[in-house]
């Protein structure tokens, strides 16, 4: 997503149209959301591959820790992705009460790229859950 951009000439080479995703505060709010969610995920690696190695109910605590954080992600990333999901929708179907026309007729590529991107971040969130599941029954189960 923080890539794409694409650039349409109109009647002329001096007149272009161009859609990049920092025109719109929703796609920032998505890559900056998709960044800080991906820095903790490499930052809690090890900590997580810890309490895999670790058997002990020594690190209980860290691992509620863990836990809550990797709540805070999902739901960050949640936001930056449904946030991003509405302007996509907008940006294929429009909007005729408001007067917002349908532009990926014109900017296919930037619909494409943007819209494969959102696909990755749900299924993102989908991995989320399922960690989220697996480290509560890790939590109780280690008491």
């Amino acid at each position: 997503m923080g890539t794409t951009n694409e650039t349409l000439p109109f009647f002329t080479q001096f007149i272009q149209f161009k859609a990049q995703y920092n025109d719109l505060p929703s796609f920032t709010f998505f890559v900056i959301a998709n960044a800080v969610v991906s820095a903790y995920l490499i930052l809690s690696l090890p900590l997580s591959i810890y309490h895999i190695v670790r058997t002990t109910s020594s690190a209980r605590g860290s691992r509620i820790i863990l836990i809550f954080l990797d709540a805070a992600m999902m739901a960050l990333l949640t936001a930056g992705a449904s946030a991003a999901a509405a302007v996509v929708y907008l940006a294929h179907k429009g909007n005729a009460r408001a007067n917002w026309f349908a532009i990926c007729q014109q900017f296919n590529s930037f619909c494409e790229r943007t819209s494969a991107s959102l696909i990755g971040s749900f299924i993102g969130i989908v991995v989320f859950v399922l960690l989220l599941i697996l480290l509560s029954f890790m939590a109780i189960s280690r008491r």
